[in-house]
């Protein structure tokens, strides 16, 4: 079946799947995953699928682990890949012999997945004309600007966007070439913009690629980057596939979209509190994806679950290597009755500013907000009362402390503290009526756990406790063993 781009622009507009009856699904698939390419094989690519039930679906591919990391900047440590080497380069050397160490992984990774040298060979050409031709890209471009007319500054949101790219070409056509070796008619969807002149915008740029495919009879692997006028790392940054994903669901109107991870999404982490003691979620809505996004365990982007919510897509999330297990459906249904259904926890900082003459004075939260928007922290939650105000933020300490000299400088008579925290929070679609913040603090007090602060908005889908640092994972073994193993333990012996 193929979807005509006008149709596509159509569903776009009206916020819904163009034929709700559409059979195709749209997968993505992570960059950890995609490292176990052949064991991808016999789970969701293939398994026991034959002929037509092959297709009808659309895979969407990260990196393979740890290439995005070389290429741009490791995402835990900071190292310096080749953008941030190139950015900061006092010489070519550096960021030269890092790109090449990048042809290298890349082509090491080739080696391992391809047994057959004609695939081999083709794979590796293939990095070779995308490796030379960025780096002859990045030195024409040192070139231009050493005349002074040219600012570097000015092009490194491109650069960063062209790096990241060859990542994404790389695993969806290694993953064609696979597919194709096994007698699947996969056919590569290159979304990078690799030597296209125009500049549409992401639904173009997904509707042009799309034109002409048939899903009942090809099955596309598509680059998780999508080259695009709006810049998609400019506002999502590392983030940008799923967003790719949930664009390309919504806009061929899915039956439905998938991620596939290495994991269940589960009612804690499992090498936390064990996973004999943890439960698949199985059923939740959008409302707590955003509860999770909020919290760093992300199931899927907010900006890519609005996507699907608006367009009507329900999202699976399932373990890519236990094929038979349909996962985890978010939808935005509400819960049939209230529950708890995840417990987990953030390192966090929490930043007061007191002021004794705060209070009936307004500007001071607008302020604050101002200066932690310029420095581009991420506030997990706040709370405030007459004279003081707490932000709880995620953000490394170098970025912390200018925000203190800033609200230093603003506030001289006020008293700016920082301290280590950690945040846990209960989440599930409707918690009214479970008395989550008595059981909680009940279940911390008998662990000896001092809460510095408990607070819940009265929607009914979340209640957070802030912790001192070191008893962060304490407390989510205490509450996850509060709401969900006692519940479990209670519901088998009333069955017994």
């Amino acid at each position: 079946m193929t979807t005509r781009p006008e149709d596509l622009r159509v569903a776009e507009s009206r916020g819904a799947p163009v034929n709700a009856r559409n059979k195709h699904t749209v997968e993505k698939i992570g960059g950890t995953s995609m490292t176990r390419a052949r064991e991808l094989l016999d789970t969701i690519l293939i398994g026991k699928r034959s002929d037509g039930a092959l297709y009808q679906r659309v895979f969407v591919v990260s990196a393979f682990a740890g290439i995005t990391d070389k290429l741009l900047e490791h995402k835990k440590s900071s190292e310096p890949g080749v953008y941030a080497l190139f950015a900061h380069a006092d010489n070519d050397h550096g960021w030269m012999d890092a790109l090449s160490g990048v042809s290298r992984a890349m082509r090491e990774i080739n080696a391992d997945i391809f047994d057959d040298a004609g695939d081999r060979n083709a794979a590796d050409d293939f990095v070779r004309e995308r490796v030379e031709g960025a780096r002859g890209c990045l030195i024409d471009l040192q070139r231009l600007c050493s005349y002074g007319h040219f600012q570097l500054g000015e092009h490194m949101q491109t650069i960063r966007e062209m790096l990241s790219a060859l990542g994404e070409a790389h695993s969806a056509n290694n993953l064609t070439l696979l597919l194709r070796r096994n007698g699947v008619n996969a056919r590569f969807v290159d979304l990078t913009g690799w030597r296209d002149e125009s500049q549409p915008d992401l639904a173009e740029r997904i509707e042009n690629a799309f034109a002409d495919v048939d899903f009942a009879r090809e099955l596309p692997i598509v680059t998780g980057y999508a080259q695009c006028r709006e810049g998609l790392m400019r506002e999502f940054d590392r983030g940008y596939s799923e967003v790719t994903f949930a664009t390309i669901a919504a806009l061929t109107g899915a039956r439905e979209a998938i991620i596939h991870k290495e994991f269940h999404l589960s009612s804690a982490d499992p090498r936390l509190v064990g996973t004999e003691n943890v439960r698949k979620i199985g059923r939740t809505n959008y409302d707590v994806a955003d509860q999770l996004s909020n919290m760093g365990m992300e199931a899927i982007h907010p900006k890519a679950a609005k996507k699907l919510r608006q367009a009507g897509v329900p999202l699976r999330v399932a373990n890519a290597f236990e094929p038979h297990d349909p996962g985890t459906l978010i939808d935005a249904e509400p819960a049939e009755g209230p529950g708890v259904e995840m417990v987990t926890g953030l390192p966090v900082t929490s930043l007061e500013l007191f002021e004794q003459d705060m209070v009936g004075v307004k500007g001071y939260d607008a302020a604050i907000l101002e200066v932690l928007t310029r420095h581009r922290i991420r506030i997990v939650s706040k709370v405030s009362n007459a004279n003081s105000i707490v932000h709880h933020i995620e953000a490394p300490l170098k970025a912390i402390r200018r925000v203190e000299r800033d609200l230093a400088e603003r506030y001289p008579s006020a008293r700016i503290t920082t301290r280590r925290a950690g945040m846990v929070s209960v989440i599930g679609r409707d918690l009214k009526g479970l008395n989550i913040m008595y059981k909680g603090l009940t279940a911390l007090s008998e662990l000896g756990i001092e809460p510095i602060s408990a607070q819940e908005t009265g929607r009914g889908v979340d209640v957070q406790f802030v912790v001192a640092s070191e008893d962060r994972e304490k407390a989510v073994k205490a509450l996850h063993h509060a709401f969900i193993e006692s519940e479990s333990e209670g519901a088998l012996a009333q069955a017994a």
